[in-house]
């Protein structure tokens, strides 16, 4: 089993920068591809980032270039840097797990967080 809490949300302008953080524990994070959901009021949720076993990473088009997804197996943790954020990125930020996978397959995924808001007023 895999614990993951997510943590670094909050209320934000238009603009700023918020660094989320996902802690695991249970297990070493090492042979789990990483991924980064979100899910904005009335949506399904969607992938953000993911970032594979061995640092390769997949964004969103939504948000290249202003996110940046990192894991630090030392610390068993995996963050989200989000920078310029836009309204359109409120939402519940979820954390999830992939053993053995990429982190990209929503339905892959073996492990969630319970998710950090993150609310982006204009």
């Amino acid at each position: 089993q895999v614990q993951l809490v997510e943590s670094g949300g909050g209320l934000v302008q238009a603009g700023g920068s918020l660094r989320l953080s996902c802690a695991a524990s249970g297990r070493t994070i090492t042979m789990y591809g990483m991924g980064w959901f979100r899910q904005a009021p009335g949506k399904e949720r969607e992938l953000v980032a993911a970032i594979s076993r061995s640092g390769g990473t997949h964004y969103a088009d939504s948000v290249k270039g202003r996110f940046t997804i990192s894991r630090d197996n030392a610390k068993n943790t995996v963050y989200l840097q989000m920078n310029s954020l836009k309204p359109e990125d409120t939402a519940v930020y979820y954390c999830a797990a992939d053993h053995l996978g990429s982190g990209t397959r929503e339905d892959g995924m073996d492990y969630w967080g319970k998710g950090t808001l993150v609310t982006v007023s204009s």
